[in-house]
């Protein structure tokens, strides 16, 4: 057997150099790069093997851990899961610092392979610095923390045990079912070790990721169902991206005359203007989805997991005779709200639906005109609050009309947290796929500026714009300089309310009076944050960072702002003052949260009262 002496990471290096996927007969190289940020625990390991060869991939210096995972996370989410990062970490607070990214990936199953540094093997220098220690169990290290978070976790503690693990690495992050964070734990000693690796173990690899037919008898099922109801609603998600069915779904609605509703992984899969696209669902849903949603027979769910939101914490479904069924390649997602489980790809999916119902002559009840009606009233609604104007300042809804209508229609919007979400999954209108990127499976404050750098990379010929609150921007920006050190060019639109304005207005509607959430100084009369805003010049702050940045107070400000911004070479910020609580809220939606079952306050006392009436209403299952 011919073997090659390397180094661990060197050896690691050289694998992943070598990984391919192959979809739909298009065979592409997995990992584009690694992202880094170098200390002790793996600057003399992996830090030296990129230093001295790379091979093809390219190496993206990080500025905050997270950061530069999320930007990993958005590249991959992109690219449909089929391309991807490696991102590197020293021990200790430089691995503990991925840990958010790798619950964020995992939760949206996109798939990044974290590498944090990790402390000796061989325990001499004990403890080393950055250790934690465990006195029970000196095998638990900080990086054990990834294991609730990782798809699959291992520890390299042997230099040969590379192989085995990298292998299981590659089969869990091409998965389409079990893909999401991938924790390799390097010790910083045995990243530096040599091994005799077979040369075979370098070879290229090709990871084929078939699509999951639709069997036969499971086809019946599903048609009996649907022929037994008169007027179902589909639920499109994220699967429909990564399953390219965006043109397939078209036809099944088409044929059958079915409207379509999304959630915030599934929008843009139609184009907003296409008469059965009713919009959003759930908490964030359109008036025309939610009624939709209430009164149908049949809930149509194409690749979502079904989380709260789009089902409005399990209320959105009021027909007494609604079903589910959910097409899914996991079945765990599947099996979600006691559905009818189809476990096939999304693809696969509808097209043997589409020929077997028209077989079957299947037709929905729906009177077209009512569903025009219905979308055209809403369609009403958007407009209304793009228009909307104040003598105060800017709404934040007028603020969003103007960027929809000025962006192109290959742009793509960047988004996670704070009331934006709202807003753009109710009011942005898309007319091509992929063009809007919300993380919103755990909702992660600070993925925006970092997502919009991984969704560029990506794409990097379309502009792309991350759309962030000042309490998101203020987590975690830093990768703003990566965008400009890597040439990667950005548009930062902020929208400053003075604070985490989407939990104060959660807050106060359920019986606060607002505490803790808006920026504000601390008044000495009442020893709280309730004197006056803290001033915060965004624009001045992103200037200094090398980012080329506006002020905007003005409608025509914006316009100017958006249209010179256009034609920037480097990274962008548009620092615009919104009024406070001029989001989007309501839409026949509603929410479950826990409200306080004791209080002082009458206010809350009613909303605990209202909370317990809902949950009558939602389904237990």
């Amino acid at each position: 057997m011919e073997t090659i002496r390397l180094t661990m990471s060197q050896a690691l290096l050289k694998f992943l150099d070598q990984q391919y996927v192959e979809f739909d007969g298009k065979e592409i190289n997995f990992f584009k790069g690694v992202m880094g940020i170098f200390g002790h625990g793996n600057v003399t390991g992996i830090g030296e093997a990129l230093e001295q060869d790379t091979g093809s991939l390219t190496y993206i210096q990080g500025k905050n851990e997270q950061g530069m995972a999320h930007a990993a996370m958005a590249y991959a989410k992109q690219k449909n899961r089929l391309e991807t990062f490696a991102c590197t970490s020293s021990i200790g607070p430089g691995a503990l610092n991925m840990v958010t990214a790798a619950g964020t990936a995992t939760v949206n199953r996109i798939p990044v392979l974290f590498l944090p540094g990790d402390i000796f093997a061989c325990r001499q220098p004990d403890p080393v610095l950055q250790q934690i220690e465990d006195p029970t169990d000196y095998n638990v290290t900080a990086n054990d923390a990834f294991k609730p978070v990782s798809k699959y976790w291992d520890r390299i503690s042997r230099p040969e045990q590379l192989m085995s693990a990298a292998l299981n690495a590659m089969r869990v992050l091409t998965d389409p079912v079990d893909t999401g964070a991938v924790t390799l734990s390097l010790p910083q000693d045995v990243q530096s070790e040599a091994y005799d690796y077979p040369v075979e173990f370098f070879e290229k690899r090709v990871f084929h990721i078939d699509r999951r037919p639709l069997p036969q008898s499971t086809c019946q099922r599903a048609v009996q169902l649907i022929k037994s109801k008169k007027k179902p609603l589909i639920i499109a998600g994220g699967g429909v991206h990564y399953s390219l069915a965006s043109e397939t779904l078209k036809d099944f609605v088409e044929t059958f005359q079915i409207p379509v509703s999304d959630t915030q992984a599934g929008k843009s899969v139609m184009s907003w203007e296409h008469p059965l696209n009713m919009g959003a669902v759930g908490v964030t849903g359109s008036l025309a989805a939610n009624l939709l949603a209430k009164e149908t027979d049949l809930v149509i769910a194409v690749g979502t997991r079904l989380a709260d939101f789009p089902t409005s914490s399990k209320q959105a479904f009021q027909n007494p005779d609604v079903d589910i069924l959910s097409i899914n390649v996991s079945s765990f997602d599947a099996l979600k709200m006691n559905g009818l489980s189809i476990v096939a790809d999304a693809k696969e999916a509808l097209t043997s639906l589409t020929e077997a119902l028209a077989q079957e002559g299947y037709k929905t009840e729906y009177d077209q005109g009512d569903l025009s009606r219905l979308k055209k009233k809403w369609d009403t609604e958007v407009d209304r609050l793009f228009a909307i104007e104040s003598d105060q300042g800017l709404s934040q809804t007028r603020v969003l009309g103007e960027i929809n209508q000025f962006i192109q229609e290959k742009d793509v919007i960047v988004g996670a947290a704070g009331s934006l979400p709202g807003d753009l999954h109710r009011v942005w209108r898309t007319t091509e796929p992929k063009t809007y990127h919300l993380e919103y499976g755990f909702s992660c404050m600070g993925y925006e500026v970092s997502g919009a750098l991984g969704v560029k990379m990506a794409v990097p010929n379309q502009e792309v714009y991350a759309m962030c609150g000042d309490g998101s921007f203020l987590m975690l920006h830093s990768e703003l300089v990566t965008s400009i050190q890597e040439g990667q060019k950005i548009n930062v639109i902020l929208l400053d309310n003075h604070g985490f304005q989407c939990i104060h207005n959660l807050q106060r509607g359920h019986g606060s009076d607002g505490f803790g959430n808006e920026f504000r100084f601390r008044s000495k009369e009442t020893n709280r944050l309730t004197a006056d805003y803290v001033p915060i010049d965004f624009a001045a702050y992103a200037g200094a960072l090398g980012v080329k940045a506006y002020k905007v107070h003005t409608l025509e400000e914006l316009k100017e702002a958006l249209e010179q911004s256009k034609k920037d070479t480097v990274s962008t910020l548009i620092d615009i003052k919104v009024l406070p609580g001029t989001n989007t809220d309501g839409y026949e939606s509603w929410w479950r949260v826990g409200v306080a079952e004791v209080s002082e306050s009458k206010k809350v006392q009613q909303a605990h009262k209202q909370m317990e009436q809902d949950i009558k209403l939602t389904k237990q299952y």
